[in-house]
This record gives structure tokens, C-alpha cells and sequence, in this order.
């Protein structure tokens, strides 16, 4: 099923680990260009290939600084300190969990021009970039959550989607 262009929870792609992009073109460029555009109607701060269906190592990020475009991003240092914040997931409309993850991470990825880059974030970048790349490794949210969080989310996605699709906003694919 799909909401707003986005795959929702259930569909077996967002389970699947990602494959590496060998070859930035004007696929790969028209594919970021695609998931901000997704992203931005969405209204996110961040959206992962599997997200729309195409199984490949790219995020886009963006906390309200410009977007940032990843392919094949790895995190290469985690802080030892964590925090816990609630975290939305656009694959699972209407739902928030509380998330413990490190506060600091730093991530080499390549950019949509070909460039290599480390980034090292704090805050909301930090977790928005942990978050995008546990999609890259078929990791959702509900993955991550406690057994009473996953019932609730997953009673809440299912309430959220009967008012989705009530509304004629749900695609069936």
C-alpha cells in the first residue's frame, strides 16, 4: 500500500537490505530529485529508496537547512552517549515511538555530484541520518521499539490507515 507516494509498513521491500549504487547518473540523480520532492510533500525530514520502492543505498535528509543527498552512506562512528526521542516514520503514517539512539554520529556517503563526504551530527540530524540508514538495512522503527510499543503503533497505523483510506488517499499497489 502506498500513502502519498510512500510504501507503507507491511510492504516487503522496507524489510530488505539495500543495494549499493554503482554508478551515479541521471537515474540515480533523478531519483534523489524524486524522493525530495516525495519528501517535501510528506512532510518529512527525511526519506530512504525502500521508502518508494527502490531498493537502493540513497537517503535525503532534510531538517530545515537544505537538503542533504546520500548514496551508500555508513555510519562510522556512533557516540557513546544516547538520548531517547520520539521518532515519526513516514511508512507508518500517524505514529511516533520513542527511540534511544546515539547523540553523535559521524557518516562518509558520497553526494548526488560524486563528491566524498564525512559529516559528523549532533540532534536531529544525528537521528534523522541513523534513522535513514537503518531503512537502507531494513530496519523500521517498530523494530526498535519495546513489545507494549510495537502493539500500540501497530494499533494506532491501523486506525490511522482505516481514516486514510476513508478518505481515498490509500493506493493499493
Amino acid at each position: 500500500m502506498k500513502y502519498r507516494d510512500i510504501l507503507i509498513f507491511g510492504e516487503p521491500v522496507l524489510k530488505e537490505k539495500a543495494r549499493p549504487v554503482s554508478k551515479i547518473d541521471a537515474t540515480v540523480k533523478s531519483l534523489l530529485k524524486r524522493m525530495y520532492a516525495v519528501m517535501q510533500v510528506a512532510g518529512g525530514v527525511g526519506l530512504a529508496a525502500p521508502q518508494i520502492g527502490v531498493p537502493l543505498r540513497v537517503a535525503v535528509i532534510d531538517i530545515g537547512e537544505g537538503p542533504i543527498y546520500m548514496i551508500n552512506p555508513v555510519i562510522t562512528w556512533y557516540s557513546e552517549e544516547k538520548c531517547e526521542f520520539e521518532e515519526g516514520c513516514l511508512s507508518f503514517p500517524g505514529v511516533a515511538i520513542n527511540i534511544l539512539r546515539p547523540e553523535r554520529v559521524r557518516v562518509a556517503y558520497v553526494d548526488d555530484k560524486g563528491n566524498r563526504n564525512v559529516l559528523e551530527a549532533d540532534g536531529l540530524l544525528a537521528r534523522a541520518i541513523q534513522h535513514e540508514i537503518d531503512h537502507l538495512d531494513g530496519i523500521l522503527i517498530i523494530d526498535r521499539a519495546t513489545g507494549k510499543q510495537r502493539l500500540e503503533a501497530l494499533s494506532r497505523l491501523e486506525e490511522n490507515l482505516k481514516l486514510i483510506e476513508a478518505q481515498g488517499m490509500l493506493a493499493k499497489e
